[in-house]
């Protein structure tokens, strides 16, 4: 017996968390935190909401961190930080390309000289080139697997090098990387070696006590969010919930994963998706 459908009201699931309006608690007090990819994609909607990477950056900065925020696109790391500054943080522009292997290492070292140690780092920078397997090149596909996967590899290399001991790694991953429904496979591919990444730098972060777990996003309402919702208008048809998540969401995850309150998680991917993965969505698929 199949139970009626109900409405679903998408406000009785946000909170003020939700939505990036909670005060900080000192999570991250006198923490020193690289957020790579901590800028975002410009959109000209009147009500632009922030993109993952500027709200992990924001937000860590509100728990008590200082932050660098790297990214390709200097005006929007320098608005980031200019964010964290006029909220009393203390914020740090670099720009990087990250598909050029030496400046993943000057990036790190840059941080740590910037703020003179660091020990959290987050990589939430990535590209897509949206191309089924019949379509993709193989230039299109090695510059995403670079960018998505190397360049995280070579981030972690470096970042355990100088990282204080106790500290914490987090990297972004989706979930994307459970499935191929978006017929995106150098995309998806890339963010499934994130999660076997995040085991092996684990692993190699244990002598340091270094832990290091990525966070997997479902579908997020973010500026890149917006651009695949153009393309497809009822994209959250099917999310629990009735709504999309907000980078806010994704924001305390990993903030969560980058504090001492999980001292004991290690080697594990938090999926941030509202229960789309495992499919407890009663709500009808769009045809």
């Amino acid at each position: 017996m199949s139970r009626p459908e109900q409405k679903i009201n998408p406000q009785v699931q946000m909170f003020e968390e939700s939505l990036g309006r909670k005060g900080g608690k000192d999570r991250l007090k006198g923490r020193h935190i690289l957020v790579v990819g901590a800028g975002q994609r410009k959109r000209e909607d009147p009500d632009t909401p922030f993109g993952n990477g500027r709200a992990i950056a924001v937000l860590s900065a509100r728990e008590g961190a200082q932050v660098v925020c790297a990214d390709i696109d200097e005006e929007s790391a320098r608005e980031t930080a200019a964010i964290i500054e006029e909220e009393g943080g203390k914020g740090f522009p670099v720009i990087v390309d990250v598909a050029e292997p030496s400046e993943v290492k000057r990036m790190v070292v840059e941080a740590g000289r910037l703020m003179r140690r660091l020990d959290g780092l987050v990589l939430n920078v990535g590209i897509s080139h949206g191309l089924s397997l019949d379509k993709i090149s193989q230039e299109a596909w090695d510059l995403e697997l670079n960018v998505n996967l190397r360049s995280h590899m070579l981030a972690c290399q470096e970042a355990l090098l100088i990282m204080e001991k106790g500290g914490s790694i987090v990297l972004i991953s989706s979930l994307a990387s459970q499935r191929p429904n978006g017929r995106n496979p150098a995309y998806e591919c890339s963010k499934a070696a994130q999660l076997a990444l995040a085991r092996n730098v684990a692993l190699m972060g244990e002598p340091s006590g270094i832990r290091c777990n990525a966070v997997a996003p479902g579908l997020i309402d973010t500026p890149l969010g917006r651009f695949a919702s153009d393309r497809r208008s009822d994209r959250a048809v099917v999310v629990p919930f009735g709504r999309q998540g907000t980078a806010w969401e994704v924001a305390y995850a990993s903030l969560f994963l980058l504090s001492n309150e999980a001292s004991y998680v290690n080697g594990q991917a938090l999926f941030v998706d509202g229960g789309l993965g495992v499919g407890i969505s009663s709500r009808p698929r769009a045809k």
